[in-house]
């Protein structure tokens, strides 16, 4: 019989769940209990109601005068006042961690619309992904249970510091911002670092990857994603001794013992095999194979904390954005579609979307503190995949863009701003793919 072992996460220090075996059957099963209201709901002292009192009036001011959601100033601000608030505002919730370099935000939110489908959840929807954001996140609604909290690659470490997440999801590790984040390798290290802290912890790891099974193969309680792996170039190279691996795409093993391991869960053209063998249909709002393999890790990390399946899954497929990805919105009067690529990876998957499309294309990059300030990473893109389309560009980084496009033998026109390359477009919606920064200053200017 299956193991059906289920588990709540808890704060660090509460004994977890024992699981127990049916005598007639052997199958394995645990009492989940239902989410109670957090203990910080019913009882707080003055300092700590203080700063989340400081944190929610100076979150209010910043969207009031238009400076932006307040996510990271009204934690900012309560953490300042009272250091240890994030694991007294995590006390007595099931905390879920999303954390990997593609996918975060996405992941994020199909997580707290599966955790909803138990009860009340909170999450950083505005991508403010350090422990300010996650203070600021976790104070907007003292009285649920529940939260699904994005998190940066480098700081999950400072989480399982100050307390023991419910589960921790390890999507996937490829370059990103290599002037302020360093190496795959280093990020590697430092999750493998933060999961030795949360020992009683499931994790819900991509095994596909080896650079996460490298972080996570020491791990007591991995269940294992297999979603295939199409960005390979970070990961040729065994992360434990370095020596060349060859092709992931298979059942790949190092001569040191690094391996891919068996999957519970594995995604397929149009869902997901579960660990019972069962397959179900996905049938999502947002587009593409890679949210078939969030939409999986949510559904995973729902029922690793007792949920259950259909209402999940119902949840999961209303996500239809994410923090104004995949949106189409007006733009200087013109409807288009919002698209983010912020490192060859991520840039990987949205060409793959629009590649078989014949609406208007346009391209931003700019590389400003938080792209990171090297663009050298236009040149790993496979921008030949648009021969034979027309396609504008602009952003910080327009020129250098264009001449990438032009050694891929793609045709493109430089305009100043994204409004004037839309107006040299006809037909269709257009389809704007932009990094961060491009990305989030276009969707400051839009209107849904």
């Amino acid at each position: 019989m299956a193991d059906t072992t289920r588990n709540t996460g808890q704060t660090r220090g509460a004994p977890p769940a024992q699981p127990r075996t049916e005598p007639r059957t052997g199958q394995r099963w645990k009492v989940v209990p239902a989410p109670q209201q957090p203990r910080h709901a019913r009882r707080m002292d003055p300092r700590t109601t203080l700063a989340i009192r400081a944190g929610r009036l100076a979150a209010a001011t910043s969207q009031r005068l238009g400076l932006g959601s307040g996510g990271m100033i009204g934690g900012r601000l309560a953490l300042t006042l009272q250091p240890d608030l994030l694991q007294r505002l995590a006390t007595g919730r099931r905390v879920v961690m999303v954390t990997g370099t593609n996918g975060k935000t996405t992941t994020t939110q199909m997580v707290a619309e599966a955790l909803r489908a138990q009860a009340p959840a909170v999450s950083n929807a505005t991508g403010a992904n350090m422990l300010d954001g996650h203070v600021a996140a976790l104070m907007t609604r003292m009285d649920a249970p529940n939260a699904a909290l994005e998190v940066d690659e480098l700081h999950l470490a400072q989480v399982t510091e100050r307390f023991t997440p419910s589960a921790i999801l390890l999507l996937n590790l490829s370059r990103d911002q290599l002037d302020r984040v360093g190496e795959v390798r280093t990020v590697a290290a430092s999750l493998q670092r933060a999961l030795v802290q949360a020992p009683s912890t499931p994790v819900i790891a991509n095994r596909d990857d080896p650079n996460i099974v490298y972080a996570a193969e020491g791990h007591p309680r991995v269940v294992w994603i297999a979603g295939g792996v199409r960005w390979k170039d970070d990961a040729l190279n065994c992360p434990r001794c370095g020596a060349f691996l060859g092709d992931v795409t298979t059942d790949w093993r190092c001569g040191c013992g690094l391996a891919r391991p068996a999957a519970a869960w594995t995604v397929t053209e149009t869902g997901v095999l579960g660990p019972d063998g069962t397959h179900h249909d996905l049938a999502l709002a947002l587009p593409g194979h890679v949210n078939r393999i969030n939409a999986t890790f949510a559904l995973a990390a729902a029922l690793e904390l007792g949920g259950e399946e259909a209402s999940a899954l119902a949840r999961v497929r209303l996500v239809d954005s994410a923090a104004g990805r995949y949106d189409t919105v007006r733009v200087n009067g013109r409807s288009v579609r919002l698209l983010l690529a912020k490192n060859p990876a991520s840039w990987l998957e949205m060409l793959d979307l629009v590649r078989s499309s014949d609406d208007p294309l346009v391209l931003v990059v700019n590389s400003r503190e938080a792209d990171g300030y090297d663009v050298s990473w236009l040149w790993d893109i496979d921008f030949e995949v648009l021969r034979g389309r027309e396609v504008a560009v602009a952003g910080d980084r327009a020129l250098d863009l264009a001449v990438r496009l032009r050694y891929a033998q793609v045709h493109a026109t430089v305009a100043s701003t994204v409004e004037v390359a839309l107006g040299g477009t006809d037909g269709g919606v257009p389809d704007v793919i932009a990094n961060y920064t491009a990305f989030r200053d276009l969707l400051t200017r839009s209107k849904r």
